[in-house]
């Protein structure tokens, strides 16, 4: 049983479009990263396979339930955070997490208190005097205090500072060795190489690839990057891409023939050449993207 299968699913606004055709499968316990740029497509997905929102045709599964007939036995297993959460403004930190506990009819006390901890949060403010970054804090508490089989988080990091970041992907690695499923949507590719192990890119409603982190950075694109007082664009290279210059060095993206590149930097004068694998943030702008 996949954690997540979807079948053709889709979903329009009218005559807008929000997701066409999409036929995705995430295994129980991944960690599974979901790309794509802002519109294309993450939070729809999410919220249909949720039950928020109706799709217009196709299926799909959450742990072997039906999203459209079981949806709230789905609820009871998932922890949820959208890209932007919203809490009553008066009301304080402490009690909106128990507010939430409360809905799931759960005591989760203890494990509140501990996220609580680790992320820094003084639940004893006011929601209304709290920076963007705190109110991330407490919607990552609402979703994950309850210990879900499978952790859906929208955008999930925006507004956290660098050190909260590094904090919150290592509270999701340990519920990940314990078994939770974990599905991410993010438009920063950096985070999904360093913590997935899966990932699927989305672009314009449609599902473009989805394969492992490893081989989707994978291609035969290299980097290179030149330095020289021969190097002078443009070189007789058709196969370049994102080429940079910096005053006698060039760095480009190559995707074509290496003896074709080699017979090219064999007639220059080189004083530095650098050929590395691309990483997947470069490849998802430029061939994905």
């Amino acid at each position: 049983m996949d954690a997540i299968k979807t079948a053709s699913l889709t979903k329009y606004y009218g005559k807008s479009r929000g997701i066409i055709d999409l036929n995705l499968t995430v295994a129980q316990g991944d960690f599974f990263g979901f790309i794509g740029p802002n519109g294309a497509g993450k939070s729809t997905t999410i919220r249909t396979l949720l039950g928020l929102t109706a799709p217009s045709d196709g299926s799909a599964q959450i742990l072997g339930m039906d999203i459209s007939r079981q949806k709230e036995e789905i609820l009871s297993h998932v922890g949820y955070m959208p890209s932007e959460a919203s809490f009553y403004r008066n009301m304080r930190v402490r009690d909106v997490i128990t507010f939430s506990a409360g809905l799931r009819h759960k005591d989760c006390r203890a494990e509140a208190g501990r996220l609580c901890e680790r992320l820094e949060l003084d639940v004893n403010k006011k929601i209304r005097e709290l920076s963007l970054g705190n109110r991330k804090k407490v919607s990552i508490i609402c979703a994950l205090q309850h210990m879900p089989r499978l952790c859906i988080l929208d955008e999930p990091t925006s507004g956290l500072d660098p050190l909260m970041q590094r904090e919150f992907y290592s509270i999701l690695e340990e519920r990940n060795k314990e078994g939770a499923t974990i599905f991410v949507s993010s438009h920063i590719l950096s985070e999904v190489q360093r913590y997935c192990r899966h990932a699927a890119v989305i672009r314009e409603g449609r599902l473009l690839v989805s394969d492992s982190t490893q081989s989707l950075g994978h291609t035969d694109t290299k980097r290179v990057r030149l330095r020289g007082a021969g190097v002078k664009l443009p070189l007789e290279l058709p196969a370049m891409k994102d080429v940079q210059t910096d005053g006698d060095s060039v760095s480009f993206l190559y995707s074509g023939s290496p003896k074709e590149l080699l017979n090219v930097l064999a007639g220059l004068n080189l004083t530095d050449v650098s050929i590395t694998e691309p990483d997947l943030e470069e490849i998802f702008m430029h061939y994905y993207g």
